[in-house]
């Protein structure tokens, strides 16, 4: 058990300090881990949106010096502004076919951010647009709402886009220009008709930002590294609580057993009291009022003389378990067998009072004669020839009680005259009776037929004391289980009326009827001889 204690207490000392550090780490681990990651994702992102917005602004200008600028320092005839400026020499593109082309030029880039100019409605001669179902959706209800742009979020599970679609209006040049042009699908325009949409998606590839996250995914990777430290750690605790479970389950049940075994050796209350921590193991008495019993069988070396060792033992176990059963039910205390003789009290450590101490004390007395009858009666059919009478005295008095012996080796046990009372009454009792002081007759009298015996004189007590011999109960107690024994040469009797069941009464009546007249009859027949 040492053993435990100290892996437990080591288990402790590592296990404590481990545990607050994980829990530190883990409260400010996750937020520096978030915030740093945010950092690095917002300006991977910055720095993504500015080389975009170059892009498109080097293509703006690139466009602007070739198509615009180029072609109006290369001509010496006036600018005109036309749709197919390219076909005519000194022609700038108009806003539209501006549009176009700047839209041709960014989205030629493997860039992030695409532009397109679209409209189902194009000049005759240019090469229709072709659109998707987002665009024509969106010039549906964009004609329908000019004021709410089209956003579509889609794209793959690896790669995110985001394409979002304005109206491209007409103005009053443009109703002006197109309502006359030759080449226009239609010429009723009005200011604010919806005449295409200009269309910017923008593409973001997952895998592209993923390492914007490697703090967290770091954190992640160290949580889960503790989380499996934890479990082994864990499992490990487990096996270690099991072992000590099993450990103090033996202890325990080796200490039970050994409880139990000395349980055999003191009486239950005794035990009880000292294993609740209700008594001290130490040398220790106190005075108390109890009422003391002692029996003893008569003429006990007489039948020890004619029974062999192993009969005797059997003999004389059997009548000491019968009698401390009886006692225990009682609520006596057992305090030693001595040879044939035991003493028992009552009054401690477990009282009811000293008058319903006396009253229990007797009621025991009763029911043990009692059952000496009927254990006779099984003795006999074993081949013990001597039934065995039992004479017992009952005394109440104050007597020391508690600890007596050594700081190595203590009985729990009383002394004091009164105790020597009730030895003295014993050797007085009739075989099979049961002889009570004073003191005691005075609290059961209400219970108990007596009769005084003469006065006797004890050592160690001035007074002289008054023997009272019980002759039989009262009241209800009297109704108790009735057995008459006799045992002499040529007869064996035995009859317990109260087991007997109703049915057999009448045979039994008829059966010792026909023994009176087997008497009678020999009886007459010795007297004519």
């Amino acid at each position: 058990m040492a053993g435990l204690g100290e892996r437990d207490a080591y288990q402790q000392r590592v296990m404590g300090p481990l545990l607050v550090t994980a829990v530190v780490l883990g409260l400010l681990g996750l937020p520096i881990a978030v915030w740093l990651d945010l950092r690095i994702l917002s300006e991977r992102v910055l720095r993504t949106q500015a080389g975009e917005i170059s892009r498109i602004i080097d293509d703006m200008r690139g466009f602007y010096g070739s198509d615009v600028v180029g072609r109006v320092l290369q001509t010496p005839n006036p600018i005109t502004v036309t749709h197919n400026y390219r076909d005519t020499p000194g022609a700038i593109p108009i806003p539209a076919t501006l549009s176009i082309e700047l839209g041709q030029r960014v989205s030629a880039h493997d860039g992030s951010v695409k532009y397109r100019f679209v409209s189902d409605m194009t000049f005759k001669g240019r090469q229709p647009h072709p659109l998707d179902g987002f665009e024509k959706q969106a010039l549906s209800q964009l004609r329908a709402n000019p004021t709410e742009p089209a956003v579509e979020v889609g794209g793959s599970f690896l790669n995110q886009q985001v394409r979002v679609a304005a109206p491209v209006l007409m103005g009053q040049v443009c109703v002006s220009c197109h309502n006359v042009h030759p080449d226009s699908p239609k010429q009723d325009w009005k200011v604010g008709d919806v005449r295409g949409i200009q269309e910017v998606s923008v593409s973001q590839p997952i895998s592209a930002n993923i390492f914007s996250f490697k703090y967290s995914l770091s954190y992640l990777f160290l949580a889960s590294l503790a989380g499996l430290a934890c479990i082994v750690l864990q499992r490990r605790q487990a096996r270690l609580i099991r072992g000590m479970n099993q450990e103090l389950t033996e202890a325990n049940d080796f200490l039970a057993g050994i409880s139990m075994k000395l349980a055999k050796y003191l009486s239950p209350q005794i035990y009880k009291s000292i294993f609740s921590g209700q008594k001290d193991v130490a040398i220790a008495t106190e005075r108390k009022k109890l009422t003391i019993f002692f029996s003893d069988i008569k003429d006990f070396t007489a039948i020890s003389e004619r029974l062999q060792p192993e009969d005797l033992t059997a003999l004389l176990n059997d009548y000491f378990t019968e009698m401390s059963a009886i006692a225990l039910q009682h609520g006596a205390t057992i305090d030693k067998f001595l040879g044939d003789a035991i003493l028992i009290f009552f009054g401690d450590p477990e009282s009811k009072g000293v008058e319903e101490d006396a009253r229990a004390c007797l009621r025991m007395a009763v029911a043990m004669q009692h059952r000496m009858e009927q254990l006779n009666a099984l003795w006999r059919k074993r081949g013990v020839e001597m039934p065995l009478s039992v004479r017992m005295g009952i005394n109440t008095g104050f007597c020391n009680v508690g600890n007596f012996g050594s700081d190595d080796r203590m009985a729990y046990t009383i002394i004091g005259a009164e105790a020597n009372l009730a030895a003295r009454l014993q050797a007085i009792a009739e075989p099979g009776g049961i002889c009570l002081s004073y003191e005691t007759y005075a609290l059961v009298r209400d219970m108990v037929r007596a009769q005084p015996l003469a006065p006797i004189a004890i050592k160690g007590i001035r007074r002289e004391v008054v023997p009272y011999a019980v002759e039989g109960l009262l009241g209800d107690l009297a109704q108790r289980p009735q057995v008459i024994i006799e045992h002499v040469t040529g007869l064996d009797l035995f009859l317990d009326l109260d087991a007997i069941q109703e049915g057999e009464v009448e045979r039994a009546r008829k059966r010792l009827a026909e023994a009176l007249a087997a008497l009678d009859l020999s009886r007459r027949m010795a007297k004519a001889g």
